[in-house]
């Protein structure tokens, strides 16, 4: 867990930081352990030293105690220039600072493990690994190409400026309703996806990533509609984090390889 602090009902924070959202969590003395309360609106007044944050009244029993994470930075939307400037939750609820993917090419996908598209995550994970370490060239070589053919005809290869960042989400027919462990589990024992899947959020509606909001802000939909549809939509980042591309959940994953590779291949 990231650094937290106690406080009674209603919860003050004080921050150097503009918030925006926070995650509250709540410690169940029975069970001993911590438990997600998902994101709460802040209300925010200003004043000329600090900007003080109080969270909504949470429905607290008498075993629990209420705890609010401090470590992270909750970014403003509003003051958001790019990709980097946002911190969303590891899947242990630790932060995941954007900004240490910086000059890297990202595919963010809103991920499930119950929907129809689920069998993506195994076309994620064939085009993670081999623009990472295959052969991302312009014209990937064709597949009856012999292994040491296709390595000759394509000498530029990319294993740290492609990353694919998942957003597990259960907005959407409640298709991901486990937990966090029990969501990297099943990604890795039956598609063995190997590139970052994180913290279980929301994409649409008032309590969404702030991430997300931002991202759909800058790429709105077919016909400017904002909201996410359906899961395993796709928005590309490219190395000044800035969102150059965006695809429906029915976009199949080799479908975006000439796209991610068109964005590595530029000069920074």
């Amino acid at each position: 867990m990231p650094q937290l602090a106690n406080h009674p009902l209603p919860i003050l924070v004080a921050s150097k930081h503009v918030p925006y959202i926070a995650r509250a969590y709540v410690f169940d003395s029975r069970a001993g352990g911590y438990a997600n309360l998902t994101y709460r609106r802040f209300t925010v007044v200003t004043t000329t030293s600090y900007t003080y944050s109080v969270l909504k009244p949470l429905p607290v029993k008498p075993h629990f105690s209420v705890i609010i994470d401090i470590s992270r930075r909750y970014t403003n939307m509003a003051s958001a220039t790019s990709f980097y400037d946002f911190k969303p939750l590891d899947k242990k609820g630790k932060p995941y600072p954007l900004e240490d993917l910086k000059g890297k090419v990202v595919l963010v996908v809103n991920t499930a493990s119950k929907c129809g598209f689920t069998p993506q995550f195994g076309g994620l994970e064939t085009l993670y690994k081999e623009i990472k370490a295959k052969y991302p060239s312009a014209h990937p070589p064709h597949p009856f190409l012999s292994q040491f053919a296709a390595q000759k005809a394509n000498k530029t290869v990319y294993p740290d400026k492609f990353e694919i960042i998942g957003f597990p989400c259960n907005q959407f027919g409640s298709q991901d309703p486990d937990s966090n462990d029990e969501i990297q589990n099943f990604c890795q024992v039956n598609y063995g996806v190997s590139f970052p899947v994180l913290g279980k959020t929301n994409v649409n509606g008032d309590e969404a990533e702030p991430v997300y909001q931002w991202m759909k802000k800058e790429k709105p939909g077919l016909l400017g509609i904002k909201a996410i549809k359906w899961n395993f939509e796709k928005f590309l980042i490219d190395k000044e984090g800035k969102v150059v591309g965006r695809w429906a959940s029915t976009s199949k994953p080799d479908s975006l390889a000439q796209p991610i590779l068109a964005e590595l291949q530029k000069q920074k």
